[in-house]
């Protein structure tokens, strides 16, 4: 009886396959009326957006597990067999078995692409994989994927997200079967794309399908640098407390998610500026302008966006107001003037820096980022000589080498305007580098500021490093003097090279950090606030994690260099000053005097790794002990963001080994080769 089960189970999958073939030539033949409508559709949609035919929907594609299921009736009685495995594989059974099937082997490995879920499919819809004798009829078949964009099929799970990732950089989002289009499109893009909606930060922005790709689409967009543009705008939420309105310039737009952050949240105490020399990024930004309810400056205030019709805000003014250029960056930097400015090109930052200095008033703030990190980490060496000026090689520091070169590069760029600066925050982490620096005028901060530029010398067997001191020669015996490691002594040739120039000054400012966690804190940015409080550790070098951001944190009026508004002077200064007016020249001038750092509080240089200079055979203790043990040591010491297991310390590395062997215990295998030793050796 079960044989004959079986046979006849065979039998019904094989006419199930020959209905389909026929149905699939009778479609080849003679279109029905799904194909037309694709057709008249096709008529008014460009034709790189979406594919030029139209196929049947494979069954692994489903929407939801119940839609999967119901393709096999699983409520009746009796033996059924598995729409995605022939016979061969998986025989038929009853329901409860093959309702485990379904979701284990099929729906728990599927590959999501806009809402269509694909299962894997084991059925013999692509070729068989030949046996190792090389005789195919005797080989198996693969388990493989369908592409809901193109109906190839693919083997394995990271190839298929990987060719999903190409139709997207192509802007094939669409599917190829009829039906799951006129979804994607309800809501069509200017440019006749399908796009989607993504909110950030209370900003909503309308993205390209290749928003990925500025080669193919001018509209870029990383969802990476989410971090970045937080630390952005509690930077620019600082200055907005120091001075009102802040003049603000977003030099490169692209979706402008950054600037309509600043004037959505920051509201009247801004004056966004977003520039773009791309036409399509100028228009789309101005849309996302109508999105998010903000003004374009130029345009009529009357006369509601698209946007607010659709979303039902006609009636509503709007919050805020920006103005949307289509301009160079330095032509835009060298015709106005402005109180913050932001760079973020795709690459590096270094043609764009000497615009930035030119027109920026005193006091101000500029942020770059820069995103060449094959350059910055030390992977293309001859492109860093090229655009940083620097001859760096790979270590264990090497963030922070990257930090330093470009705060030494922002210092040469703000030195040759007659500007000085002081570093107010370095981040460097996988994908980006940020530097905000406040630009100080004169000739004087101008020296200052470059006499921080100093050479490293660097030892290429323990990586010991040190700043080589003004004045000192270049010669070798210079290089082994100066480096507190013996590697000079014990190993021959040259073991030292020489590093820079590098900014050899602190990288973070702890008042301005302080303030920028209150912003994060009040703007409700959890994301960036563990990496604020790590930044404030690490410039006060201590581990001690007690922060103080409410009120009562704004009760100094300099804390590190930085003057600090108390809330009685903001309530002095309502009363008597007006709003919107410039401070006087005496005042200014205090504040420049004020803003000079104090080079006790300067935290220490670079970082160890604790994992690099481990001991073979030895346990190494925790790394939060290991802090506490250099501490009582007489150490300064903190974590460091650069480096999960970076330790940051005044200590030399040689004293940072002493304490690292010293409450490291062996390890077992160590510990069972010595007492094996003991045991064999004669009384």
């Amino acid at each position: 009886m079960a044989e004959l089960n079986e046979r006849d189970a065979i039998q019904l999958h094989q006419e199930d396959v020959d209905i389909k073939g026929v149905a699939k030539s009778n479609d080849t033949d003679a279109p029905d009326d799904r194909d037309l409508q694709g057709m008249k559709i096709e008529d008014h949609i460009d034709s790189d957006a979406k594919p030029s035919t139209t196929i049947e929907r494979h069954i692994s594609i489903q929407t939801q597990l119940e839609v999967l299921e119901q393709l096999v009736d699983l409520n009746g009685a009796g033996r059924k067999s598995c729409p995605l495995c022939p016979e061969e594989k998986f025989k038929a059974c009853y329901s409860h078995k093959l309702r485990r099937h379904l979701q284990n082997l099929h729906w728990k490995v599927y590959v999501e692409f806009e809402g269509q879920r694909m299962c894997i499919c084991h059925l013999p819809c692509r070729n068989l994989k030949p046996s190792p004798g090389g005789d195919q009829t005797s080989g198996r078949h693969v388990a493989h994927y369908h592409c809901v964009v193109c109906s190839s099929t693919i083997a394995r799970k990271t190839d298929m997200i990987s060719h999903l990732k190409r139709h997207v950089n192509k802007g094939e989002t669409e599917a190829s079967y009829s039906g799951n289009w006129e979804t994607l499109c309800d809501e069509p893009a200017p440019s006749g794309q399908a796009y989607e909606i993504m909110k950030e930060l209370g900003t909503n922005v309308q993205l390209l399908p290749n928003h990925t790709t500025p080669q193919k689409s001018d509209t870029y967009f990383n969802r990476k640098m989410k971090s970045n543009r937080s630390l952005v705008f509690c930077a620019l939420a600082v200055l907005a407390e120091e001075r009102n309105p802040v003049e603000c310039l977003d030099a490169f737009g692209a979706t402008g998610i950054m600037g309509l952050q600043w004037a959505k949240h920051l509201r009247s105490a801004v004056k966004v500026t977003i520039s773009d020399i791309s036409e399509t990024c100028v228009k789309m930004i101005k849309e996302n302008c109508q999105l998010n309810h903000i003004r374009v400056d130029g345009a009529s205030p009357g006369s509601p966006g698209p946007g607010e019709q659709a979303a039902g805000h006609a009636d509503a003014g709007p919050i805020a107001t920006v103005e949307v250029a289509k301009m160079d960056a330095n032509v835009m930097m060298h015709l106005r003037s402005f109180d913050y400015i932001h760079l973020d090109p795709f690459g590096t930052t270094v043609n764009y820096l000497d615009a930035a200095f030119r027109n920026v008033r005193n006091a101000g703030i500029v942020s770059v980022t820069s995103t060449d990190t094959g350059s910055l980490y030390s992977k293309s060496p001859n492109v860093t000589l090229r655009h940083y000026g620097c001859h760096i090689v790979r270590t264990e520091y090497y963030k922070e080498l990257a930090a330093r070169m470009v705060v030494a590069t922002v210092a040469r760029a703000a030195a040759r305007c007659n500007k000085g600066m002081e570093v107010l925050l370095a981040v460097a982490v996988e994908h980006f580098v940020l530097v905000v620096v406040r630009v100080l005028r004169g000739p004087t901060q101008a020296d200052e500021s470059a006499k921080r530029l100093r050479q490293l010398i660097h030892c290429q067997w323990c990586e010991e490093r040190v700043f080589l001191k003004r004045g000192s020669l270049v010669d070798g015996q210079s290089y082994n003097s100066q480096l507190p490691c013996s590697c000079h002594g014990s190993m021959p040739g040259k073991t030292a090279v020489e590093l820079g120039p590098l900014w050899s000054g602190p990288l973070f400012n702890t008042g301005f950090l302080r303030r920028m966690l209150f912003a994060a804190v009040q703007h409700s940015m959890e994301d960036i606030q563990p990496l604020v409080k790590t930044l404030i550790c690490e410039s006060d070098c201590t581990t001690l994690k007690s922060f103080a951001h409410g009120p009562s944190a704004l009760t100094n009026q300099v804390e590190c260099g930085v003057v600090i508004k108390t809330l009685e002077r903001l309530e002095d200064s309502s009363a008597g000053d007006q709003p919107g007016k410039r401070k006087s020249g005496e005042e200014a001038g205090s504040v420049v005097k004020k803003l000079k750092s104090d080079a006790s509080l300067e935290h220490p240089a670079f970082y160890y790794s604790i994992h690099r200079h481990s001991i073979k055979g030895l346990n190494m203790p925790k790394l939060n002990k290991f802090l506490q043990y250099l501490t009582e040591a007489g150490f300064r010491v903190s974590r460091t963001h650069f480096d999960p297991t970076g330790v940051r310390t005044d200590a030399t590395l040689e004293q940072f080994k002493s304490v690292l062997t010293k409450y490291s215990v062996p390890s077992y295998a160590s510990a069972i080769n010595q007492t094996s030793l003991v045991t064999e050796s004669p009384a």
